[in-house]
């Protein structure tokens, strides 16, 4: 898979899940645009990526906001030259149950985990539809099936993130577009390192594979979505969970 020249968003790029995606495309070629709050990290991924000798550039931006992802999607044009791959990756969560859960955290994960997606969809397909050529990757997660108690502001918003996928694959499938979604299960990174040792040993009891995966895993299936093997599939679902979601 020869990502070579084509111009790659992560939204969410610059640790964990969103960086081993990242790195996945640098290594085979693609020029790289690293998009995050997180700044100084975001400066840093972007500098071991132009190590793999690609492009790449990190531009701060909150991608629940309309004007800040206009500016992104303008800045990545003026400096890599375009769009061909939209991965929509940025995430947060609020966890507490539903009546404990205040309206504002509700609202905080709505927006950057759903909202953020539609916004930024909707300036590549801009892009995209021109050359009748694009790539849109939505990460949801395997809480967007199963329900998750303490969650339900993330699950939701998860969950929706499919019929974003479904309804843009549609829509946009006569102009060469695909768009798909990857369904993380426990995968190991800083967040869910944090938990407690009982939980992970819980966890791991529900899957059949028996290792927590990894952000490189996700990665992987990503880059296969985005990939000229994976032209004829569009609107679907890749889970990737060691079998804990069937």
């Amino acid at each position: 898979m020869d990502f070579k020249g084509q111009v790659v968003i992560v939204t969410g790029g610059a640790r964990g899940i969103g960086k081993a995606i990242c790195e996945a495309f640098a290594k085979r070629g693609a020029n790289i645009a690293v998009v995050d709050l997180m700044d100084e990290e975001a400066v840093k991924t972007a500098d071991e990526l132009k190590a793999l000798g690609v492009e790449s550039i990190s531009i701060k931006c909150d991608v629940s906001k309309s004007e800040d992802v206009k500016e992104m999607f303008n800045t990545v044009v003026e400096k890599l030259g375009g769009v061909d791959i939209l991965v929509n990756n940025a995430g947060i969560t609020r966890d507490t149950l539903v009546l404990r859960m205040k309206e504002e955290e509700w609202d905080a994960v709505i927006d950057v985990n759903l909202k953020s997606a539609f916004l930024c969809s909707k300036e590549a397909l801009k892009l995209m539809a021109k050359k009748r050529f694009g790539r849109i990757i939505n990460i949801s997660s395997i809480v967007a099936f199963t329900g998750n108690p303490g969650q339900v502001n993330y699950s939701a918003s998860k969950a929706a993130l499919l019929g974003l996928t479904k309804t843009i694959a549609k829509e946009y499938a006569s102009r060469g577009i695909t768009c798909n979604a990857v369904a993380p299960g426990f995968i190991t990174t800083a967040m869910t390192e944090a938990l407690p040792d009982n939980i992970k040993e819980e966890m791991l009891k529900n899957i059949p594979l028996r290792r927590f995966g990894s952000p490189e895993d996700v990665a992987n299936a990503v880059v296969f979505l985005a990939s000229t093997e994976a032209g004829y599939i569009t609107g679907q679902v890749i889970h990737v969970n060691g079998g804990m979601y069937m």
